[in-house]
């Protein structure tokens, strides 16, 4: 079975790998020779900084130990630093740089559709959460509770907030006082707290995690109901436009709508490296409950009677930078889109005796080009540093592209340019330095191989994601897909009885499955099948299946007349997409 990602990693060594780039091997026979002493010396130095470097890097492969890979990932390539409680993460400049892209996206966007952002206290009363029943039962096992007060009990425990319906909503009770106003649109960016049981993984299942979080009211449903398609529809674009990783639209089942919601949508990941889907982000309709539970209600425009508002809530986390990372990375480490990367670009010198003035000269004034073009790129010129070990670092760290620049290179007007996704190199012709810096062509070229780089990511994400997705109709073939770590599409009754039999099913036969396997092939190939019961991810809109066509056109909206559930006897409402997820 597969080990889970847990937190206990302070035994991983936090360095990265040396390799020994081409330019620099060949740019250094053109020095002069030394003499044998010397060269031993220096060759015993070498040495010892090669044994020390080449700790440095990732010392797993993706495809064998998905768990260990993933965790030398997040660390070293500084996305997170570790703490002493369990399932909580400081979460380091690189990965904070590439929220903040997110945050940047998605506010800009949900302020043109009127929302405002606010500020609500993280605090929460035993009384007021435990308002909403369904609600709490939702999170009961997750909540984390103040007691004390330095050495003193307090009167009622309070709570840290898992979510903030129950902090936000008395706060509209008072705001709502008429039809005029609606709609309240509010949003807040914050951390919540989720006591998780299950194993914590960063960015994917933390205790603590960013996310924003949007409470909105509206007079009239149907204007609701729109609105959690917009904001579904913003969240796609996070994934897919920002950080090419594809996603499916859906409903979720009854079970796992939002506790004491209407319904609940959702954009769906997955990780073809282990199998395992991932929940993106999810709109919620509320319907009325909420605004019933806390007095949320208004005058009505013509009747003047008291009416409830129609409420939504919508929110998106950190988990978007782990599912990048678990999508594209690679065995060198991580692999990031050019719209978040920190940096897009940087720039290593290849710097050799009495040629050093010139090249920096020329990497300078690419670097200052490239920054003119709205580009963020470094110039890495630090001197204790070789060109390999620049080069292995910020390939770990995921910079989308790195331009070589050595003597060479500035006698013959050329650069090297190396993309992390393909780890193509190839040369560019330039033209005369001095011309360089008044000619917008060098930044425009590299912009355009930066967007080649994002839809070249996105395509290939996306092929792998399709390639794993079955279309099934009945019982074997489902299990075959969960066994081979793909998703399985399947006509589905849309019973949460029948939902529940599954997953109890599903779980007993893949048991039997990891014991025929080892009593009757290889003990070993038994510890690689995934656990777990198979869950409903979501039941794809008709827009997404036209997208994926795995059905035909006459089945988007629904499985045709007759076709009955794949797991019982019951006529099929409804595509459901099905995996075993985080």
């Amino acid at each position: 079975m597969e080990k889970p990602v847990a937190d206990g990693l302070e035994g991983l060594e936090l360095e990265k790998k040396q390799s020994h780039a081409p330019d620099s091997v060949a740019l250094g026979k053109e020095k002069p020779a030394r003499s044998a002493a010397a060269q031993g010396s220096v060759s015993a130095e070498t040495k010892k900084r090669v044994e020390r470097e080449t700790k440095e890097g990732i010392d797993c492969r993706k495809a064998d130990n998905f768990s260990a890979w993933y965790q030398q990932v997040v660390i070293k390539a500084e996305l997170i630093e570790l703490y002493d409680i369990s399932g909580c993460y400081i979460i380091r400049p690189w990965a904070y740089a590439v929220w903040e892209k997110i945050v940047e996206f998605f506010d800009a966007e949900i302020k043109k559709l009127g929302v405002q952002n606010a500020y609500f206290p993280v605090f929460v009363s035993e009384r007021r959460l435990r308002t909403e029943q369904e609600h709490l039962e939702g999170f009961a096992a997750e909540v984390a509770w103040v007691t004390k007060s330095g050495s003193s009990e307090l009167e009622e425990p309070i709570a840290i907030r898992p979510t903030s319906e129950t902090i936000i909503y008395p706060a509209m009770a008072k705001w709502i006082r008429s039809h005029r106003d609606l709609p309240l649109k509010l949003n807040q960016w914050s951390n919540v707290v989720r006591w998780e049981f299950k194993h914590p993984t960063p960015f994917i299942r933390s205790r603590e995690f960013l996310w924003q979080e949007g409470h909105t009211a509206y007079a009239d449903r149907s204007a609701a109901d729109e609105e959690v398609l917009q904001i579904l529809e913003l969240y796609r674009r996070i994934y897919e436009e920002l950080l090419a990783v594809p996603v499916i639209k859906g409903i979720k089942s009854e079970r796992e709508r939002f506790a004491g919601g209407l319904y609940t949508t959702t954009v769906e990941a997955f990780v073809p490296a282990n199998g395992r889907a991932v929940q993106g982000a999810t709109s919620h309709s509320l319907g009325q409950n909420f605004a019933r539970m806390f007095g949320v209600y208004y005058e009505g425009k013509d009747s003047g009677e008291k009416l409830m508002p129609w409420q939504n809530s919508w929110g998106c986390t950190t988990r978007t930078i782990g599912v990048a990372v678990m999508v594209h990375g690679d065995d060198r480490g991580l692999v990031l889109p050019p719209r978040v990367a920190p940096l897009q670009v940087v720039i290593v010198p290849i710097i050799v005796k009495n040629a050093a003035a010139n090249v920096s000269q020329v990497c300078e004034v690419l670097c200052l080009r490239l920054q003119r073009a709205n580009l963020r790129v470094k110039f890495d010129d630090r001197p204790e540093k070789t060109p390999g070990w620049k080069f292995n670092e910020w390939e770990l760290r995921g910079v989308p592209l790195r331009i070589e620049v050595g003597p060479r290179d500035v006698q013959s007007k050329t650069i090297t340019i190396a993309r992390r996704d393909t780890m193509e190199k190839r040369s560019i012709q330039l033209v005369d330095w001095d011309a360089l810096e008044a000619d917008d062509s060098f930044g425009r070229e590299i912009a355009k191989i930066l967007d080649d780089i994002q839809k070249s990511m996105f395509e290939r994400a996306s092929a792998e994601r399709n390639a794993r997705i079955r279309c099934v109709a009945s019982w074997e073939p489902f299990m075959k897909a969960i066994i081979e770590r793909c998703l399985a599409l399947t006509p589905w009754c849309a019973e949460t009885n029948c939902e529940e039999q599954v997953r109890q099913r599903s779980m007993q036969d893949s048991v039997s499955y990891r014991e025929r396997l080892a009593n009757e092939v290889d003990p070993a190939a038994a510890d690689t099948v995934l656990s777990g019961a198979v869950k409903t991810l979501c039941m794809p809109f008709a827009s997404e299946l036209e997208r994926l066509r795995l059905v035909d056109r006459s089945e988007y909206e629904a499985p045709a007349p007759g076709k009955q559930c794949f797991a019982c006897d019951a006529a099929a409402k409804r595509w459901a997409l099905w995996g075993r997820s985080y």
